[in-house]
């Protein structure tokens, strides 16, 4: 069945979804990675596509900025389509040191500063962790690629403009690898449906040391996130 944010219909997606935040992401992956591809949706030209990858069946969707965003169309995946993994695949902000812009890193877990969790808790804090296999998974791709990557928590921010920089060094006093705005959101609502979730991410800039990535580079050359990607979702699938 269509929803209100989604065109497709039972069957069109892959049980195994791989989702960037950038809808056109999602479109380069699609064009350049998979094979036999389908567009199963572009309402709100928040496109969608499944194809196949290695031989085996993978969609790949947007889902958009900040973590009310991505919540409608994780849950929408898990609940109406029949997905029983999700990994978000998205770009970063840095703050430690040794952690560099196009640096790759795998997400255990993630804080947050929204109270998206707490209206799902009941006012208490949850443990928003990826799905082991999904790590585990992300891992060993990584390593099969010849790509390095830092395994370790992330904050999911409500604000992307921050009025409180200062609360950047709280996180690296506290070894956070980086922020980003949709992890905590994701990784519930996969328990929620007793499914999967996993988050890899390429640091597009970094915040203390104020250096960036252009939006078309966020798009189309984060490269070996979406290879690892690609290759964990199969072992996983």
């Amino acid at each position: 069945m269509a929803t209100p944010h989604n065109a497709a219909e039972f069957g069109d997606i892959a049980e195994t979804v791989l989702m960037p935040g950038d809808p056109l992401r999602a479109k380069y992956i699609a064009e350049n990675f998979l094979e036999n591809v389908t567009q199963f949706t572009s309402v709100r030209n928040m496109y969608g596509f499944t194809g196949t990858y290695k031989g085996k069946r993978i969609s790949i969707m947007g889902h958009g900025m900040g973590m009310p965003s991505i919540s409608i169309y994780a849950e929408e995946l898990y609940k109406f389509y029949g997905v029983k993994n999700i990994i978000r695949i998205g770009s970063a902000g840095a703050v430690l040191d040794d952690v560099h812009v196009r640096d790759v890193i795998v997400v255990t877990g993630a804080s947050t500063d929204s109270k998206i969790n707490r209206q799902r808790f009941k006012g208490h804090d949850y443990s928003a962790v990826a799905s082991y296999e999904n790590v585990a998974a992300l891992v060993e791709a990584a390593k099969e690629n010849n790509v390095p990557v830092k395994v370790g928590k992330c904050f999911s921010a409500d604000l992307f403009y921050s009025p409180d920089f200062d609360f950047f060094q709280t996180l690296k006093t506290y070894n956070f690898l980086a922020v980003e705005m949709e992890a905590a959101a994701l990784f519930p609502i996969a328990d929620l449906y007793g499914a999967k979730a996993g988050c890899i991410l390429t640091i597009s800039d970094h915040i203390l040391r104020e250096e960036y990535t252009t939006a078309e580079e966020r798009q189309t050359t984060f490269t070996q996130m979406m290879n690892v990607a690609l290759d964990a979702a199969i072992k996983v699938a």
